[in-house]
């Protein structure tokens, strides 16, 4: 109930409209780098020094106006040069529904293949993020047309899915980032329960680790972190054929020990004003990230499911209230 209850507030166009006015409010600002690139550049250069690269996501919902969609390009842009300006160890993380897809297939593929290109100038890796199921064929799509010119390309793979088996199979000579998924889908598309999720999250790791190019292993599971080091340290598989992943603002203490430790590490660095959507969405992978952000808002007793609904509930009558002056 309670994942079903902050995808749908991602999904609330409503509220995401409210977020952007108010700013980095009920705790998301632990969990985004910044509102704009010199505080993400910050953020990066003090993760570099600890040994940890970085992913920079430049947030984006709803976006279904060309204006919106060339704006989003822009700034990504203004991002690859700022980190070859900085020389910061860090790659680019998009989602192709903020360069135009549900506009124009033809403009978003334009778009991204201008950000592409700035960015294979720079050798800097563009991830090409998954979305929910009815994005999934037009962005592999992309990334098909895109990588017969281009080798700075991957994705991600999205363990809840049946598909994912076959998805992995046919892209195991892109660097690969595998997750868990975030969306809500239906039965006939994704594994509901836990247990098959994690059990296929593992299994995908495993066969890309064996098989692929580079796999990104998106987790904040201790447990999957150390079944992994224990798979490559039996299978012989060298430290440079993959990396954990982890979010900005969640479990840094294991994140500084993994680099400590030697292992590559990459922190998903999101920033913008435009945070909403992707905060709920953390909100509703791991219930425990509640805890990370609500002592920023409500006192230590508060009630932390209490706590995140309530602020939602308050965002949304802030904005009403504005609405109706």
């Amino acid at each position: 109930m309670l994942k079903d209850l902050f995808i749908a507030l991602s999904q609330n166009q409503y509220l995401n409209s409210a977020a952007k006015k108010y700013g980095l409010k009920l705790g998301a600002q632990n969990v985004v780098a910044g509102t704009n690139i010199e505080e993400t550049i910050k953020s990066i250069k003090e993760l570099n020094a600890h040994g940890i690269a970085c992913t920079v996501d430049n947030l984006g919902e709803f976006v279904y106006k060309k204006e919106e969609a060339i704006e989003a390009k822009e700034q990504i842009l203004k991002v690859i040069e700022s980190i070859h300006e900085n020389q910061v160890d860090a790659h680019i993380s998009l989602k192709p529904t903020q360069l135009g897809l549900d506009i124009d297939y033809t403009f978003c593929l334009n778009n991204l293949k201008e950000i592409v290109d700035k960015a294979n100038e720079y050798n800097i890796f563009v991830n090409f993020d998954m979305e929910d199921y009815g994005h999934l064929d037009p962005s592999f799509t992309i990334l098909d047309e895109l990588s017969e010119e281009y080798e700075n390309v991957g994705t991600v793979i999205q363990a809840y899915f049946h598909r994912a088996v076959d998805d992995i199979q046919k892209y195991k000579n892109y660097r690969l980032r595998i997750v868990k998924g975030a969306y809500k889908e239906p039965e006939e598309l994704a594994y509901q329960d836990k247990k098959d999720i994690d059990a296929n999250f593992v299994k995908l790791i495993e066969w890309h680790l064996l098989n692929g190019k580079f796999t990104s292993i998106a987790t904040h599971d201790h447990h999957v972190i150390n079944h992994v080091k224990e798979f490559v340290k039996k299978n012989n598989i060298p430290n440079d054929k993959f990396e954990f992943q982890m979010l900005y603002g969640f479990r840094k203490d294991l994140q500084l020990k993994l680099a400590s430790e030697g292992y590559n590490f990459c922190t998903y660095v999101p920033f913008g004003k435009d945070w909403y959507g992707y905060f709920m969405r953390r909100l509703a992978e791991r219930p425990q990230n509640l805890n990370l952000v609500v002592k920023q808002v409500f006192n230590k007793k508060t009630n932390t499911v209490i706590g995140v609904a309530a602020g939602a509930f308050l965002l949304g009558r802030m904005s009403k209230k504005n609405k109706n002056k």
